[in-house]
């Protein structure tokens, strides 16, 4: 067996990417396994809890009938694991750092899915968004705090990965995919099934309005803090 971890923060593209994956039907079946409400609502009711014994079950549930297997977490999701040495214990672990180029508008989706619920495409909002200059910047800070977080865990542990911006990757899906699949060693080709897909961009000129306001508002070029 070998597999890879997808790295990265909340509203990074991860979901996309994953989508991406599964529908080769070869590069695993990648998910937040760290999170059992999510696994359970996609088909595993009696998932555990217990962080241990989810690093046991992850590389078979994880896997495509090849043996390649796939997750994906958030820096926090790594904060809840401690103890577990799970990093060891993945066979033939390879790593996915996934960042987005955009920040600004990578916290801005952040804070609208917080305040709505709609993580995805397709889900019911549960409220309606609301522009707050406060809860994007702070949101913008603790991704980039994030992000520096998973760098310098791979630099401290001379972790060479594999770099995906998120904007690439959706200009050109089957060559991060191809990415993917050279990095796992896999000998097959790795398809994008079209028909397979689920998700799809969620901004709108919702978010390109809070942008434009958020940077009129904070815009302070002799300012560096």
């Amino acid at each position: 067996m070998r597999g890879y971890a997808i790295c990265g923060e909340r509203r990074s593209g991860s979901n996309y990417l994953c989508d991406l994956l599964r529908s080769t039907g070869v590069l695993g079946i990648p998910r937040e396994y760290f999170v059992p409400d999510v696994v359970r609502r996609t088909g595993i009711p009696d998932y555990p809890s217990d962080p241990a014994a989810q690093v046991e079950l992850i590389p078979s549930i994880a896997a495509t009938p090849n043996g390649i297997y796939g997750l994906k977490l958030h820096a926090h999701e790594f904060d809840q694991l401690e103890g577990t040495r799970w990093v060891e214990r993945m066979p033939s672990l390879s790593f996915v750092y996934l960042e987005r180029r955009d920040v600004l508008a990578q916290a801005i989706s952040f804070v609208r899915a917080r305040q709505t619920g709609q993580w995805v495409a397709g889900m019911s909002a549960s409220a309606a968004p609301h522009y707050d200059a406060a809860a994007i910047q702070h949101a913008l800070i603790e991704t980039l705090s994030r992000q520096n977080r998973w760098r310098y865990y791979f630099a401290r542990n001379g972790i060479a990965y594999l770099h995906l911006v998120y904007e690439d990757v959706t200009r050109a899906p089957q060559e991060a995919v191809d990415a993917i699949a050279l990095l796992v060693g896999l000998d097959t080709p790795a398809r994008i099934d079209p028909g397979m897909l689920r998700f799809e961009v969620q901004r709108d000129d919702t978010n390109r309005e809070w942008r434009d306001r958020f940077v009129s508002e904070m815009r302070d070029l002799g300012r560096f803090d």
